[in-house]
Order: structure tokens, then C-alpha cells, then sequence
């Protein structure tokens, strides 16, 4: 995991467009919506306008485009046509879907686009699209409507786009929503990213890393599901669970309290359960989670309903690894499943060390 410098050290540098910190980190200017190089020619915003990332992707994923003038996601040569075709296709229609019929339509061959446009960014062009919309969407709920509305007032060139991709993901705005729920949504920052955290009154309903794949799915099924709408908003176990977080994270939390809310089978429920019951600190193989859930030969079931938790961390499906002891897939990836087993193993030796129980 990739640990930036200090805020002041990366400002200092990309006011006198220091080099030496190309790779390490992006900055993002609230003003204009654009994330930059650290050597970027254009004129500097203030302090209090700039907000920095480990990588590209983060940038994206926090609502912001790459700069036209320094091309943070650029090689140092020109971007093939193709690839320079699909990018402004997805800049022009930031919040609608660009499938594989629609490039045929265009003439393009989606393989040849995959294959293009992930050899020079390193992700697809899907996976960019994806990040523009959800980052569209996202910042939404990290800044809040009074800023995003102040933003209107003045203009911004994508507010429009951006309150669409909102609508496309979340749902309507409860003013437009007669006879629906309304679920609060909150942005987290992470040691390991953002996380998305969204709650009712009666408890946490998900949590996830804003980049996992997955994530707009399990947003429209707990909207389905609980027939509401999802808007920036507080409440009280948005606050828990930032809270503890943030304890869980500096080593000082082993057992997470918010109430949580969720659907889901009798068996995934099951499971579920039975994932809240694994030591911190330890991990339990596929097989022996069957054992417990009550069937030994479900493991492929169990597997299943892992991928089918929403709240990440709090129910730990990260503590569930191969017999083989190897790491099987996480949807938050891989990377993060092992440091989250190697943060609460080493967590648990300190408590253990102190003559405490890491499970209390």
C-alpha cells in the first residue's frame, strides 16, 4: 500500500512543478474537476482547493477528469486515434453506458478497443468509463447537495452529467420520489481508499470500497430491495461506523458494534452470521465456514454468499481463505484482503503481547 507524503510536502512540489514527485502523486482541483501531474504547467489553485491521490484511478474515482494539458493517464507518446476516439466518446457521454453493440455502430471492433485502450492506460475503456461515472456519482455524496448546488448556481460545466449519473446509480432525488425510503449515504476515507457507507435508522445496510467492481449492482439491489432512495445525509450510524473505522484501522478495534441491516437468503444470512463468529486475527478456510453454516459440501455455496455481502470488513468475508492456505478473490482485490489479514493478525499479537484478549 502505496503511503503519500505529507499534504504541505506535495503542495510545495507541485507549486514549483517538482519532477521528482511524477508517479507519486495526483492532485485534484475542486474548482474545475480536473486532477493533474505534480509537473503540470497550469497556474497553481490555493491550498484549500487541492486535494492529492496515490494513483490515476483514485482520481477517477473520487469525480475527477484528467487535466487536457498534462494528461495524467498518458504515456510519453501520443494516444493512438482509437484510443483518443473512445476517451473523448466517453468525456462527451459521461453518464451513459458505451456497450459493445454501440462501438460496432461506430465502426470500432470491441476487442481491438479493449486491447488498445488497456495497453496504453492500463485498464479498459470500460473500466475508465465505469470510474467516470461512479466518480460523477460519488462525489455527490462526498461533498453534499449544498456544494454540488452552489456549483450549479456558477455553472459547472458538468453539473448536468454529473446530477444524471447521480440519478442513473442512487435513484431520484426524495423530492421526486413520493412513497419511497430515503437511505443516507456517506464517503469514507480509508488507509486502503474510500468507502461507501449507507444506512437507514435502524442500521448499516453497505459498505464497500468505491472502486470494487460490483458496486453499482449492490446499490440498485438494496435500493430494489428496500424500495428507497440513496442521498447524501447523516445519521447515527454513519457516525459509529466512521468512528470505528478509523479505531479499526490505527489497531484499536477488534469487534465493530454498528447495527447492520441486510437482506439476503436464510443461508446467506447463515453464513453471514457465521462470518461475525471468526476470530480477529485468524482466518477459517471455505470448508470449515460450510461446517459451520451446517453442510460441509456447501463450500461452493459459501463462497457465494461471500461474494453476496455488502458490508465489507464488518462482516469479515476477508477472514475466509483456501484450504491450501492461499487467498482466493476478494471484491474489494486481492491486495486488500491480505493487508486486511496481515493488519488484524499483527493487531492481534500487540493485544496478545499485553496479556489482553484480542477477542474482547
Amino acid at each position: 500500500m502505496q503511503t503519500l507524503p505529507s499534504p504541505r510536502t506535495m503542495y510545495s512540489a507541485l507549486a514549483r512543478r517538482d519532477s521528482s514527485y511524477e508517479g507519486i502523486f495526483y492532485a485534484g482541483v475542486k474548482t474545475t474537476g480536473i486532477f493533474c501531474r505534480p509537473t503540470c504547467g497550469a497556474k497553481k489553485p490555493k491550498p484549500v482547493n487541492v486535494e492529492f491521490f496515490a494513483s490515476p484511478n483514485d482520481a477517477l474515482f473520487a469525480g475527477y477528469r484528467p487535466c487536457e494539458r498534462c494528461r495524467p493517464l498518458q504515456a510519453s507518446i501520443e494516444p493512438p486515434p482509437l484510443v483518443k476516439r473512445l476517451r473523448d466518446t466517453i468525456e462527451k457521454h459521461p453518464t451513459g453506458k458505451l456497450t459493445d453493440a454501440d462501438l460496432r455502430r461506430d465502426g470500432i471492433e470491441p476487442s481491438t478497443a479493449r486491447r488498445q485502450f488497456k495497453k496504453y492506460y492500463g485498464m479498459t475503456f470500460h473500466a475508465y468509463h465505469r470510474a467516470r461515472r461512479m466518480g460523477k456519482a460519488l462525489r455527490e455524496v462526498r461533498a453534499g447537495e449544498s456544494i454540488i448546488g452552489a456549483q450549479l448556481n456558477q455553472g459547472y460545466e458538468s453539473a448536468s452529467g454529473f446530477w444524471q449519473a447521480f440519478r442513473n446509480i442512487f435513484g431520484e432525488r426524495p423530492g421526486k420520489a413520493n412513497g419511497v425510503g430515503v437511505l443516507a449515504a456517506r464517503w469514507i476515507g480509508t488507509p486502503l481508499g474510500a468507502m461507501l457507507a449507507v444506512a437507514n435508522d435502524e442500521g448499516l445496510c453497505l459498505l464497500d470500497f468505491v472502486d470494487r467492481r460490483g458496486l453499482e449492482r449492490a446499490i440498485g439491489t438494496l435500493r430494489n430491495r428496500t424500495k428507497s432512495v440513496i442521498t447524501p445525509g447523516d445519521n447515527t450510524h454513519l457516525d459509529t461506523i466512521t468512528s470505528e473505522l478509523g479505531e479499526y484501522f490505527a489497531g484499536k478495534l477488534t469487534r465493530f458494534t454498528v447495527p447492520v441491516r441486510h437482506g439476503g437468503s436464510p443461508f446467506d444470512k447463515s453464513v453471514w452470521s457465521n462470518l461475525r463468529k471468526i476470530p480477529h486475527g485468524t482466518t477459517w478456510s471455505y470448508a470449515q465456514l460450510a461446517v459451520k453454516s451446517g453442510n460441509p459440501k456447501t463450500f461452493r455455496a459459501v463462497a457465494q454468499a461471500n461474494s453476496r455481502n455488502y458490508l465489507a470488513i464488518v462482516i469479515p468475508c476477508h477472514r475466509v481463505i483456501r484450504s491450501d492456505g492461499s487467498l482466493s478473490g476478494y471484491g474489494g482485490g486481492v491486495w486488500r484482503k491480505r493487508w486486511l489479514i496481515d493488519h488484524e493478525a499483527s493487531v492481534s499479537r500487540t493485544i496478545k503481547s499485553s496479556g489482553q484478549d484480542p477477542t474482547a
